[in-house]
C-alpha cells in the first residue's frame, strides 16, 4: 500500500467518524425567514425542549423531539422583528407520562428537571436586545408528581395517589402583545450547578445577563409557558 492510498483511507476514516449518529446534534445553526428590519442572533439552550414564538408566529421549535430522552442541545438562529417584539417560549422537560417521571420501571427511576436560558442580540451592534432572567413571566401548565413520594412507587399511575398532577390549557391569546400576564409569577434563576446543564451549553458564549431560569421547582413543574416584552 503506497503512502497516497493510506493517506486517502485515513482521510475517509476521519470523515466517517465526524459523521457518526449525534455528532452534530448537540448545536444546531439556522436562519429562520421572518420579517422585520432589525436581524437577531439568538441562542437557546432548554432541558429538555422549547418551541420560540414572536409574538403568535413560531420561529423555531427544538431541533430534538420532546420524545427524546437526554436531549440536550444548543440552538443558534437569525430571524429579523421590529419593535415591540413580543418573546414567548413553551418550555417542556421531558416526562413519559402525567406522572412526571422518567425511566419508569428502570433502576433510575426519577423525577427530571428542566432548564431554560434564552439571549437575543442585535446583529447590527452586537448589542443585547433580551435574555432570559427574573424580568420574565411565566405559568406552570402541567405540574407532576404532585407528591415527591411518586418517584419511588413501585407501580407509578398518573393520577393515582401519589402521582396525582395537575395540568391546564395555554391561556387564550398568550403570546399577544397585549395580554395581561400580571397574574404570572416571576422566572426564577436557578444556578449552573442546580441545573446542570450539558450537551450544547457550554458551545455558545452567554451573555453575562443570560441566566438559566425556570419555575421555583425545576422537577415538578414540567411544561412552562413564559415571555416577555422588549418595547425598545
Amino acid at each position: 500500500m503506497n503512502k497516497t492510498t493510506l493517506a486517502l483511507i485515513l482521510a475517509a476514516v476521519v470523515l466517517l467518524a465526524s459523521c457518526k449518529p449525534g455528532a452534530d446534534v448537540e448545536h444546531s445553526v439556522s436562519v429562520i425567514e421572518s420579517t422585520g428590519s432589525i436581524t437577531i442572533q439568538a441562542d437557546v439552550w432548554a432541558d429538555n425542549w422549547f418551541a420560540f414564538y414572536l409574538g403568535e408566529q413560531l420561529i423555531l421549535e427544538d431541533s430534538i423531539a420532546i420524545t427524546t430522552e437526554r436531549s440536550f442541545n444548543g440552538e443558534s438562529f437569525t430571524f429579523n422583528a421590529d419593535y415591540p417584539m413580543q418573546l414567548n417560549f413553551i418550555a417542556k422537560d421531558f416526562k413519559e407520562n402525567d406522572t412526571g417521571l422518567e425511566y419508569i420501571g428502570a433502576r433510575n427511576q426519577q423525577m427530571g428537571d428542566g432548564g431554560l436560558i434564552a439571549q437575543f442580540i442585535n446583529s447590527a451592534d452586537s448589542q443585547l436586545i433580551a435574555a432570559t432572567d427574573s424580568s420574565w413571566k411565566c405559568l406552570v401548565i402541567h405540574e407532576a408528581p404532585l407528591n415527591k413520594s411518586c418517584e419511588a412507587s413501585s407501580s407509578p399511575i398518573a393520577g393515582e395517589a401519589p402521582c396525582d398532577f395537575r395540568s391546564s390549557a395555554e391561556p387564550a391569546g398568550w403570546k399577544s402583545l397585549d395580554f395581561d400576564d400580571s397574574t404570572w409569577a416571576n422566572a426564577i434563576e436557578h444556578s449552573t450547578s442546580a441545573v446542570r446543564p450539558k450537551g450544547g451549553y457550554d458551545v455558545i458564549d452567554w451573555q453575562e445577563q443570560a441566566s438559566l431560569v425556570w419555575s421555583e421547582d425545576l422537577e415538578t413543574h414540567n411544561t412552562l409557558l413564559c415571555r416577555v416584552t422588549i418595547r425598545e
